[in-house]
């Protein structure tokens, strides 16, 4: 096989060559995209302008939101793109600009649910510090480090995926997916990239334990609360964050920790749908659904819409008569 250090594009996994199902594919993911961006824009704009929910809790919460949108917006595109225009190919640039949003966001995602495990912790733990522990200016620290840590996890892992020697072009993903491209080298230089992997294991694991360190001691904590309604009142707002942080851990584990040796292109499909794309799809249902404050800012944003058209017609009538 001749060597290809940098072909000028990568040929995707192709989901069928029948057009009728790329057309139902186009519509599903287009379906699924145009459901993850309404979701997570929702729970943007609410947070943003109901001045009740302008706490640390749900600055991290639009944090997470605006991530699980750049999540979503790295792949489907592209995908959604591809199947309504009978094509494969994405250009070297384009794949090279995947992996590392990909990355970017994966790593700042994981890093805001690691804060906000600690948010919950001195929250429920040290509540008569909380102001002091969690100021604003603390949130904005901590949120702008998680992101700095996304760029620089996107920057080594996408430096180290094309550093090597290429041996072919074509994806077995939909996607330009880390490990499928590492599958394409025919040179030593994988190496690099199968460390990098390995050291962001390593944090994944630290930030992993450090999250049920937390949730250990929040536990006990609310074990001592004397009330019944004071017990569940904590625990509600822990439950949606223990759920995101168990999906987005447990399909992570599901892709990745399986034999590789027997996987066809349709469960390598699959396992990427799910860890990739199910937890940004889901994540603002859960917060929405488990949280009271925020279908409360959505019904009063609903409910402002409304009224201010109303008025703004009762005004173009008045005008007119």
């Amino acid at each position: 096989m001749s060597n290809l250090t940098s072909p000028s594009e990568f040929l995707l996994l192709e989901f069928s060559d029948i057009r009728e199902l790329q057309i139902l594919h186009f519509f599903v993911f287009l379906t699924v995209y145009l459901t993850a961006v309404t979701g997570n824009l929702l729970v943007i704009i609410a947070v943003a302008l109901d001045h009740h929910l302008h706490t640390p809790m749900y600055f991290f919460l639009m944090n997470l939101a605006l991530l699980d949108l750049g999540m979503v917006s790295v792949m489907l595109p592209k995908t959604i793109a591809n199947s309504i225009l009978n094509t494969t190919s994405i250009s070297y640039h384009a794949c090279v600009a995947q992996v590392f949003f990909y990355f970017f966001f994966g790593g700042s995602d994981f890093a805001i649910l690691t804060i906000m495990a600690h948010d919950r912790y001195a929250a429920i733990c040290n509540p008569l510090q909380y102001e002091t522990i969690m100021h604003r200016g603390a949130c904005i620290q901590m949120a702008a480090s998680a992101w700095i840590a996304g760029i620089l996890i996107g920057l080594l892992h996408s430096g180290g995926t094309f550093a090597i020697t290429f041996c072919s072009n074509m994806i077995n993903q939909f996607f330009c997916e880390g490990p499928q491209i590492l599958k394409l080298s025919c040179s030593d230089m994988y190496l690099v990239e199968v460390g990098i992997i390995i050291f962001g294991c390593f944090l994944g694991v630290a930030c992993f334990f450090f999250i049920i360190v937390s949730y250990m001691q929040i536990f006990a904590a609310v074990l001592r609360i004397p009330s019944v309604h004071g017990q569940k009142k904590a625990l509600s707002t822990c439950l949606p964050h223990l759920i995101v942080v168990s999906l987005l851990v447990f399909s992570g584990l599901f892709a990745y920790v399986r034999p590789h040796s027997h996987t066809s292109a349709e469960q390598n499909v699959l396992f990427a749908i799910i860890y990739a794309i199910l937890p940004p799809l889901l994540n603002p249902f859960i917060y929405s659904m488990r949280n009271k404050e925020i279908k409360s800012a959505l019904l009063k944003l609903s409910g402002y819409q409304c009224s201010s058209k109303t008025i703004a017609g009762k005004v173009f009538l008045q005008k007119r008569n």
